[in-house]
């Protein structure tokens, strides 16, 4: 009988040890795994454009001052209409009058009246808005006092089809991803298991060239990137 159970006994120790290093040994295997990331960038062109023209214009009295905005807003008109950009695209936004007695800082307190006009333009004709901008010095010569009082001057270029690209991108970073973890695996004498998590980063849009003070949205030509996290199984 002390036999018997002892034999019993062993058999449960060795069945127990056996469990015990197939839990380990899978353990092992289920943490063996290679973090590799996935790149893909794409250059754009952009395909809208906002560009809002301030200007300003003065007199001793208001239809002075009216008389001017409404001749500063003609020439702009006209401008635009050289760099063949039409009317439909041009809209008033914002219209402000300041009669200057009404500052009680106003130190010689003559009467002025200041109207500031924002003409909003809005195309989808990025070349010819961006040919514009840079002959706007024309409406300076012109006589249009021009002000960048409520924010930055010149074209604002905006991408929007990011979703049109977005499947083509995530799948050219899991191909880049997945050819450098088959590299490090061949390297560690392992092969490639399959796909244990997966994050696919955040789209960015940068500007195409990156230098200080230049924003992207300044740039008529973007770089899209996309940066993909990818774990791997190694066996």
């Amino acid at each position: 009988m002390k036999v018997l159970v002892a034999v019993i006994l062993g058999l449960s120790v060795v069945f127990s040890a056996s469990l015990l290093k197939d839990g380990l040994t899978g353990l092992k295997t289920g943490d063996r795994f290679v973090t590799v990331k996935g790149v893909a960038e794409r250059e754009v062109n952009a395909d809208l454009a906002l560009w809002p023209i301030r200007f300003v214009a003065s007199g001793k009295t208001l239809e002075q001052a009216q008389a001017k905005a409404r001749s500063s807003r003609e020439a702009i008109m006209a401008f635009l209409k050289l760099q063949a950009i039409e009317n439909n695209a041009v809209e008033l936004q914002r219209l402000d009058v300041t009669d200057t007695r009404a500052n009680p800082y106003q130190s010689d307190g003559e009467q002025k009246f200041i109207v500031n006009q924002t003409l909003m333009v809005r195309s989808a004709q990025i070349e010819r808005i961006r040919q514009a901008a840079q002959n706007v010095s024309e409406l300076v010569d012109s006589g249009v006092l021009l002000s960048s009082d409520y924010g930055p001057g010149g074209p604002t270029y905006l991408f929007n089809g990011l979703n049109t690209i977005k499947p083509e991108m995530i799948a050219e970073a899991t191909a880049s991803a997945r050819q450098a973890a088959s590299q490090f695996a061949r390297d560690a004498n392992a092969s490639l298991g399959g796909l244990r998590r997966a994050n696919q980063g955040v789209f960015q849009i940068l500007a195409r060239d990156q230098a200080p003070g230049i924003s992207e949205q300044q740039q008529p030509v973007k770089t899209v990137r996309v940066v993909s996290t990818f774990d791997y199984y190694l066996e």
